[in-house]
């Protein structure tokens, strides 16, 4: 039995987002074709991801010189404690879809939020004499994307959430749905390509 992270960066629902409609289709195939995978579904615009501010750069230095963690500030021991949970969670899944727009060149900000979770020095990678190792290795990872233009993959948002799967080690895969923005009267089927796509790509991940 393999476990499932469905991460869910959109704030609203697939009544407004084709981002999540295509969610919504690949976790209906997965679970289809693996009625025994343990699955799970992390909403970043609901859950309580902390963002890397003062209180957890500062504690990373406290604790990394050798302080306990029970000296840290209860404000410190809160985000740090959860900030670890979202690691852990990636840690211990076997399988990753993530499922966003583009929004201004970029995935959304409490998207970027989670990413941070899983980019820990000593987790997720580790230095080396030859450079940086990503530790998440036998991961498969799934990307999303809903464009409201054409860009081939050739956008920044695409590329960073490629760059950062791969840096950790894990093996990347994307889809998009495209240009509905600009082509609204080709809208429907350009989502019936993309759903189909996706659920191609459910039946074999």
């Amino acid at each position: 039995m393999a476990k499932l992270l469905a991460v869910k960066g959109h704030p609203l629902t697939s009544n407004e987002s084709f981002s999540v409609k295509g969610l919504e289709a690949f976790l209906a195939k997965y679970k289809q074709e693996n009625p025994a995978d343990e699955v799970e579904v992390l909403d970043v615009f609901q859950a309580d991801i902390p963002e890397i501010d003062e209180d957890i750069i500062t504690a990373w230095g406290a604790l990394g010189q050798g302080t306990e963690f029970t000296a840290l500030t209860p404000a410190q021991q809160d985000k740090v404690s959860r900030f670890n949970q979202y690691t852990e969670q990636f840690l211990n899944s076997d399988k990753v879809v993530v499922a966003s727009p583009l929004w201004n060149l970029m995935i959304p900000a409490r998207l970027k939020v989670w990413m941070d979770t899983i980019m820990v020095a000593g987790k997720t990678f580790r230095y080396t004499a030859n450079g940086p190792e990503g530790l998440a290795a036998g991961k498969k990872v799934l990307h999303l994307q809903a464009n409201g233009g054409v860009y081939g993959e050739n956008d920044p948002s695409s590329q960073y959430v490629k760059s950062i799967f791969g840096f950790v080690g894990a093996e990347t895969d994307h889809v998009a749905v495209e240009g509905h923005a600009y082509a609204p009267e080709n809208a429907e089927n350009i989502l019936a390509d993309f759903i189909g796509k996706v659920e191609a790509k459910a039946s074999n991940f």
